[in-house]
């Protein structure tokens, strides 16, 4: 049996309604194509709205917390993962991700990116500015900036076929 992908949906906790419909989407089409959806959990920004959208289509959540508490993930995280580590546990959330969906964020959506590219994973960048710094990652085909939740998925499929993830 393989296991499913696991997509890291990455992004800001306060954002505009624009990037909030845009995670909720990105959340019903992860779910749609039977991948388990992973971020932070919070309930907040594109943590809650991707949640929600994969709920929405039965998709599976997967949520890493923060603090000591499964009381701060949001209603649509299916499985809390309580790491009582504050920011620290963005590792986690890059590590156990197959790739990453960078959404529209501040400093710890930024330190997610830089921890993926760091750990060779894919990152796909959902109207996220890239800091010159990544210029050589975006060139070398591992960081990828796309403008929709469709081109998005387009290139989730490209990476997990190309891959060839045993999963």
């Amino acid at each position: 049996m393989q296991r499913k992908p696991v997509i890291g949906v990455m992004g800001g906790s306060t954002v505009s309604s624009k990037v909030t419909r845009e995670a909720y989407e990105l959340g019903q089409q992860i779910a749609k194509n039977g991948w388990v959806l992973l971020n932070g959990g919070r309930d907040a920004g594109v943590m809650r709205a991707s949640a929600e959208g994969a709920k929405s289509k039965n998709g599976l959540t997967l949520g890493i917390l923060m603090g000591a508490s499964k009381h701060q993930a949001n209603p649509y995280i299916d499985i809390p993962i309580c790491t009582n580590m504050g920011d620290a546990r963005n590792v986690i959330n890059v590590l156990s991700s197959d790739i990453i969906v960078a959404c529209p964020g501040s400093a710890g959506t930024l330190s997610e990116i830089a921890l993926a590219l760091k750990n060779n994973k894919t990152v796909i960048s959902l109207h996220t500015p890239v800091p010159s710094v990544i210029e050589e990652y975006e060139s070398a085909g591992q960081f990828i900036l796309v403008h929709s939740v469709s081109e998005c998925i387009e290139e989730i499929e490209a990476w997990l076929n190309e891959s060839q993830l045993k999963i």
